[in-house]
């Protein structure tokens, strides 16, 4: 695929569109990171927002997507 990684709220919506994949997941969560960081946010604040108990995960689905947030945050630090 080779997307750029999203850097709008649009972009990230827009990915909808496209199949699903592990590829679009990983580019997705990317975008979120992004644009998470271009509003000002910190990685706790993006966690807080994205990982609220809202019943579609679990415990575990949500410590796992908490990991990958903080990967993801530190990955995009580096690359700037």
């Amino acid at each position: 695929m080779n997307y750029p990684i999203p850097t709008s709220d649009l972009e990230v919506i827009a990915l909808r569109q496209q199949p699903v994949n592990d590829e679009l997941v990983a580019l997705a969560i990317a975008g979120v990171v992004n644009v998470a960081r271009s509003q000002g946010k910190s990685i706790e604040e993006l966690k807080e927002e994205v990982l609220a108990d809202d019943h579609l995960l679990n415990m575990a689905q949500r410590q796992l997507l908490s990991q990958i947030l903080n990967e993801a945050w530190e990955y995009l630090s580096a690359m700037r």
